[in-house]
């Protein structure tokens, strides 16, 4: 079975409508053999970064970056995914209020560091999501839980 694991910071309603729309589409139930694993960036370790098969990564654009905890959770792990983890797929969510192309940025940095390859655009929302910022978010996590499914 394929692993797909959601690293989150989830500080506000936002953030949690957005988190929970990509959990309900990474959890579709015509998406079979993939196991969703979700993790709050200040907690999810190395290992847990090192037993799946692919990634959906949600923020805060805090201050023009990722919020304090992603970067947390990538500045632990790093090294140990480094070279393990090449070609891996991942996604991305974001919310501000403000500029998140600092954020964008920081990410894109990092993710390519890791050799991870991009499965869906990133979905970025500023304030409060609209129903069709939902569905981005849904079909995010479909994307990537179909993208694990259709790999052999």
């Amino acid at each position: 079975m394929k692993r797909l694991l959601i690293v989150h910071h989830t500080p506000s309603p936002h953030c949690q409508e957005m988190f929970e729309a990509v959990l309900a589409g990474a959890t579709d139930p015509e998406i079979e053999g993939v196991e969703v694993v979700r993790r709050p960036a200040l907690t999810v370790s190395p290992v847990e970064m090192l037993e799946v098969d692919g990634y959906l990564l949600g923020t805060p654009a805090n201050l023009g970056y990722i919020s304090g905890a992603l970067k947390h959770a990538f500045d632990q792990s790093y090294y140990q995914l480094l070279d393990s983890t090449r070609g891996r797929p991942f996604g991305v969510y974001l919310h501000g209020n403000e500029g998140t192309e600092g954020a964008q940025r920081a990410i894109d940095g990092i993710t390519a560091g890791l050799g991870w390859v991009r499965a869906a655009d990133n979905v970025v929302v500023m304030g409060k999501p609209a129903k069709a910022d939902v569905e981005e978010c849904w079909n995010l996590g479909a994307t990537l839980a179909a993208t694990l499914m259709a790999q052999p």
